[in-house]
């Protein structure tokens, strides 16, 4: 199982291509699997005949298990290789592809999603302080092995889910026995120590070496739900989307200090806008509603307000000011909750940010988004407006400062120019980090927001 975006740990296969005995070229599509981001395809990095699938539909894979091995012509196998992890601590600059077998002096080495291994890893700043080179270098390793730059040598090495499982069984990882690379503590060796009798079945299957293909066996399906025996409950497995989400939500609720403020105002003069936008010439045949002219409006509110659009980097104890804007739109698919961004969107016209928001929806709504689209993002909207409530109290995106959660657009009786009229009302909601924005900050940049949506002619004047 490769490393199918950056820092991913485990992936759950969703559906297999292809069955022992099949014939498969260079290139073709062999499963579908679900990160904690997207579902990605996998191609074949061999031609050859398919001699075992190692694990059946709904499994979940850690990052670096063999999932398939493929009869390449000769007697033995050839088992599809994981993404190693990076060995070296020092930073590379990624390889240009035509350039990349003359970096590899052991030749080409395939891997599941194409040719070449790229050796990254992130170079953080040091903190202040010396550090003794050897204990620097156990401390990168340590953060490669996916158990954090704290963990000491006394310390087994596991990656979380491996942690969590030995937690669950009641194992103590100090009294088992490693026997995965660099003395890290495998699934199997937990289930190993949790159950060593002969006859105890693991929860993954073990690597079977059958002398033809035929003689292996396609994996039954796992099953995707528990159903009680008086049908009055169904437990669904927590995976994929919806463990990658509420991890992140639990994380960023118990680690960042939120505080959430609200404003209702008159939206009518925005909401004609819309609708004259609609039949101009320079908007045909893109899509325009409120949520485009509220995302410009943003746009313009974190230009005058500039320190809104930053990070809290714990490890170098710094904020990060992003002096660009990678706007993030919260959505519902039927995989779970999803947060793709739009790349520089400061720097889009409304006509291309139109088409960006377009794109992005459709994407999202086909189960297409890529993890590379859900990275990187520095402010985000969730629009809970499109379900009839008035708003909420959104929870930060992780790496983020500020969240704006949209409410419903309703026709209410509003004072308008000394008289209660009906009037288009809508109620946002910023919640915001208080370590990196104060009271004052936050507060203006939601008034500018409201200030450019109630008078959108400040779109033009402010920006």
């Amino acid at each position: 199982m490769p490393d199918v975006g950056e820092g991913l740990t485990e992936a759950e296969i969703l559906k297999w291509y292809v069955q022992p005995g099949d014939t498969v070229t260079d290139g073709q599509v062999v499963c579908e699997v679900e990160t904690a981001k997207a579902a990605v395809e996998l191609p074949s990095p061999f031609d050859g005949v398919v001699h075992e699938l190692r694990f059946p539909e709904g499994a979940t894979v850690d990052v670096g298990e063999v999932i398939i091995s493929v009869n390449v012509g000769g007697d033995a196998p050839a088992e599809v290789p994981a993404a190693p992890v990076a060995e070296a601590p020092e930073p590379v600059v990624a390889p240009v592809a035509p350039a990349a077998e003359e970096a590899e002096p052991q030749g080409r080495q395939p891997v599941l999603v194409g040719y070449g291994v790229a050796a990254t890893s992130t170079k953080r700043r040091p903190r202040k302080g010396a550090t003794v080179p050897g204990q620097a270098a156990a401390a990168i390793q340590g953060e490669l092995n996916g158990h954090g730059a704290a963990a000491t040598a006394a310390r087994p090495l596991a990656k979380p889910p491996v942690r969590k499982l030995a937690k669950d069984l009641g194992v103590d990882l100090a009294t088992v026995v490693p026997t995965g690379p660099d003395g890290i503590i495998t699934r199997e060796d937990v289930h190993a120590a949790a159950t060593p009798e002969p006859s105890a079945v693991t929860e993954t299957p073990a690597p079977v070496a059958a002398p033809a293909p035929a003689a292996v066996p396609a994996p039954a399906a796992a099953p995707a739900a528990v159903v009680s025996t008086d049908a009055r409950e169904t437990r669904v497995p927590i995976k994929g989307v919806r463990k990658a989400t509420a991890a992140a939500m639990v994380g960023s609720a118990f680690t960042a200090p939120h505080v959430t403020e609200f404003v209702t105002f008159d939206i009518t003069r925005t909401m004609k806008l819309v609708e004259e936008l609609k039949s101009d010439k320079d908007m045909a045949g893109l899509r325009v509603n409120p949520l485009l002219l509220i995302a410009k409006a943003v746009l313009v509110a974190v230009k005058r307000n500039p320190d809104i659009n930053a990070s809290w980097d714990e490890a170098n104890q710094e904020i990060v000011l992003k002096h660009y804007v990678n706007l993030g739109i919260a959505a519902a698919t039927p995989r779970g909750l999803i947060v793709p961004n739009i790349k520089d969107a400061h720097a889009q016209t409304l006509p291309e940010l139109s088409r960006s928001l377009s794109e992005l929806v459709s994407t999202a709504r086909e189960g297409k988004t890529t993890p590379a689209a859900m990275q990187g993002g520095t402010f985000t909207i969730t629009n809970v407006g499109v379900f009839g409530v008035d708003t909420g109290t959104p929870i930060l995106n992780p790496g983020e400062s500020a969240i704006l959660a949209v409410g419903a657009i309703k026709l209410q009786p509003w004072v308008h120019k000394g008289k209660v009229k009906p009037r288009q009302v809508t109620t946002l909601a910023l919640s915001f980090d208080h370590r990196l924005v104060d009271g004052e900050l936050g507060s203006k940049f939601l008034a500018d927001i409201a200030a450019i949506l109630e008078q959108p002619k400040r779109l033009i004047t402010w920006a």
